[in-house]
C-alpha cells in the first residue's frame, strides 16, 4: 500500500485490502472495504462471516474463467455474492 493509500485509509475510518477472490466462474482482483472496527487483520474473515449477502469491490479486474480468450474487464465497483466466493485472500503489492 503505498504513502498515499495509507493516509487516505487513516482519514477515511475504514480499512481497505487489495484481494483476489475466485468464484466458479470469474477470477476478481480489486479492493474490499470495511469500517475500522477491531483488528485489520480480522478483515476478510470478518467480511466472509457478516450477515450481508454481498460485499462491494472497488477498482477492479475481472477474468472469466470459462472464455480465458475474453479480455480482462475493469470496473470501478461491483458487488460480488458472498456465497458465490470459493477463495478470497489479499494480494501482497
Amino acid at each position: 500500500m503505498s504513502k498515499e493509500e495509507l493516509s487516505v485509509e487513516m482519514l477515511s475510518g475504514s480499512w481497505s485490502e487489495r484481494v483476489y477472490i475466485e468464484t466458479a466462474e470469474y477470477i476478481i482482483k480489486g479492493l474490499v472495504h470495511m469500517p475500522k472496527i477491531g483488528k485489520k487483520s480480522r478483515l476478510l474473515t470478518e467480511i466472509l462471516n457478516t450477515t450481508k449477502q454481498f460485499i462491494a469491490v472497488t477498482d477492479c479486474k475481472i477474468e472469466s474463467k470459462l472464455a480465458p480468450q475474453k479480455e480482462v474487464e475493469s470496473y470501478d465497483f461491483i458487488e460480488v455474492n458472498i456465497s458465490s466466493i470459493l477463495i478470497m485472500r489479499p494480494i501482497d503489492d
